[in-house]
């Protein structure tokens, strides 16, 4: 079995490294040209041979354009890579035949209400960021490739900067902080994320009626307030040395950013559940094992 990984220094594409080995032989690539192969997105060209010069059996997708604000008036480079790179990665896993794994993302809604979205639910991004993932979602659509599209939310990983590591480091400098109370969603691990990908590939090998969009999230769901409140919690049980008195909980207009971000990032994963037999765990335990990692550095 053959697999091509897009992103393999991203937070999922570094976990999906070592998940992926247990498939078959695995190439893996970043932004970087190696040798004869590119892994860039924004070079359409060159992955396109690339890919058609490996014959992977499965392309794994980790790489996207994710500078959620910058996306507001860089638009033409994050259309290329969210949209028209993936629907040239679509249409060459259709001509060869391979399964096409891709992740998406929450923003592809609204964030009204208080239900968590389904995948059957209507799209409707409020930020520019948010249409390019839903573009790409629409190409693999439209190329008629046997395909996995994970939409997931709050991505985290021990490896490279994140939420968490933010908040410590504020924590060390700042005697209060304000941390945005009124958006809700699952943070869920890169581990998680990489580890239910190979689940979800060893079953659509045998069952190619699987195909189709998932959402993938940890269990539960809390707010941005109520994360770096737990953060700030187990750093202190830890011994790190913290000036935070006080986490204070702020509306998101108190904090205005380029991008709107959606409020409500809910994800319904009972299909992703049922379809694939999965139990996923509760946010807090994978935020947990992330700060011991991070905090025993």
């Amino acid at each position: 079995m053959k697999v091509l990984l897009l992103g393999k220094n991203g937070q999922v594409g570094w976990e999906l490294q070592r998940s992926l080995a247990t498939l078959g032989e695995v190439t893996a690539l970043d932004r970087s040209v190696d040798g004869e192969l590119c892994g860039d997105l924004a070079d359409v060209s060159g992955l396109r041979a690339t890919i058609q010069r490996v014959a992977p059996d499965i392309i794994v997708n980790a790489a996207a354009y994710t500078a959620v604000d910058k996306a507001e008036s860089d638009k033409d480079l994050a259309l290329l890579i969210n949209a028209t790179a993936v629907q040239a990665i679509a249409e060459e896993a259709s001509k060869l035949g391979s399964w096409f794994v891709h992740y998406s993302t929450d923003y592809v809604f609204d964030g009204n209400g208080t239900a968590a979205w389904q995948e059957c639910d209507d799209v409707s991004p409020v930020n520019y960021y948010g249409l390019t993932k839903l573009k790409g979602e629409q190409a693999i659509a439209a190329s008629g490739c046997k395909h996995l599209i994970m939409r997931t939310s709050w991505v985290f990983g021990a490896r490279g900067n994140n939420f968490a590591k933010t908040m410590l480091r504020l924590a060390a400098d700042r005697t209060e902080l304000n941390v945005i109370a009124d958006q809700v969603g699952a943070p869920t691990g890169a581990d998680l994320i990489a580890d239910v990908t190979v689940v979800a590939i060893r079953k659509a090998l045998v069952d190619p009626e699987v195909a189709g969009i998932y959402h993938l999230a940890a269990d539960g769901f809390t707010s941005w307030h109520e994360y770096a409140s737990l953060v700030i919690e187990q750093g202190q049980a830890s011994g790190v040395p913290m000036q935070v008195q006080k986490v204070n909980p702020i509306p998101t207009t108190q904090f205005p950013t380029p991008a709107r971000r959606p409020l409500n990032s809910r994800l319904n994963t009972e299909k992703l559940r049922e379809t694939f037999s999965i139990h996923l765990p509760d946010w807090r335990s994978g935020v947990t094992r992330m700060l011991k990692e991070v905090l025993e550095k």
